[in-house]
């Protein structure tokens, strides 16, 4: 982890550089530019509330912030696991001309999506002031269960990252578990009225780590409620690790990557 740690203030600036410019570089083309950055999220926030709201008949207090919350933790996730698999060979040029540890290539992608979900989380807290959701001490847990996001998702993505290299097909797998992932993951429902079957809400709310942090984040945002349960801390401590093996991984076969893309 030291080499981590001093390739990371190494490239600090290089980072903090390629994500304002890949950030500029999404909507210079675009005619509303960093406007599509509110649209889109709350254009799929109405899609989804249309769902829950008029064909499942949710009847769940302060349904859109809820929705919101869903869609802004699961699409940071989303969007960096599917980046991941082929981001070494996306920056081929990049990759076979100078060195650069690859996780920085992650890190980067990290800072553009984290971007995105901040003005995701932006806009939730402006619907609940609009929705005037009372507002407790409580809220302060939105950061440990935020960074237990970020942690997890960085962990998972080194895997993706370095397994994407060598397995071509390993993006319609992923396509097909986040598919997958979605749907189990209640981001437009709520896991914790819908399933009755302690066994079945033990796999599904507390074994999948991403309903668990949605479910959480509900909690402390809109339902005056803490973390619920041990298990955030437990998916931090387990994201602390894989990312660790991650990390560890690529530096073990990143001179690999080279030779199998030439």
């Amino acid at each position: 982890m030291k080499r981590f740690i001093k390739d990371l203030k190494k490239y600090k600036n290089y980072i903090l550089y390629a994500t304002k410019a890949e950030l500029k570089t999404e909507v210079i083309n675009s005619y509303l530019g960093w406007l599509w950055m509110i649209l889109e999220p709350l254009a799929f926030m109405f899609i989804y509330m249309f769902i829950g709201a008029v064909v499942f008949k949710s009847n769940v207090e302060y349904y859109p912030i809820f929705v919101f919350i869903g869609l802004s933790a699961w699409n940071f996730f989303n969007k960096m696991v599917v980046v991941s698999v082929k981001l070494v060979s996306t920056n081929r040029d990049t990759v076979t001309k100078v060195y650069l540890p690859k996780f920085v290539l992650l890190l980067v992608k990290m800072g553009v999506n984290l971007f995105k979900m901040f003005v995701s989380f932006l806009l939730v807290i402006l619907f609940m002031i609009f929705y005037k959701v009372p507002i407790t001490w409580n809220v302060l847990w939105f950061f440990p269960i935020i960074l237990t996001l970020i942690v997890f998702t960085f962990g998972v993505c080194t895997f993706i990252l370095h397994f994407g290299v060598f397995a071509e097909d390993l993006s319609n797998l992923v396509n097909i578990a986040l598919r997958m992932i979605f749907y189990l993951t209640g981001v437009f429902y709520d896991l914790s009225t819908r399933i009755h079957n302690v066994v079945y809400r033990t796999i599904l709310l507390d074994l999948n780590p991403i309903a668990n942090i949605i479910y959480n984040l509900r909690n402390v945002l809109i339902y005056k409620s803490g973390i619920v349960g041990m298990w955030t801390l437990i998916w931090f401590i387990v994201g602390v690790l894989i990312s660790v093996l991650g990390i560890k991984t690529i530096y073990k076969y990143e001179n690999t990557y080279v030779k199998v893309m030439k």
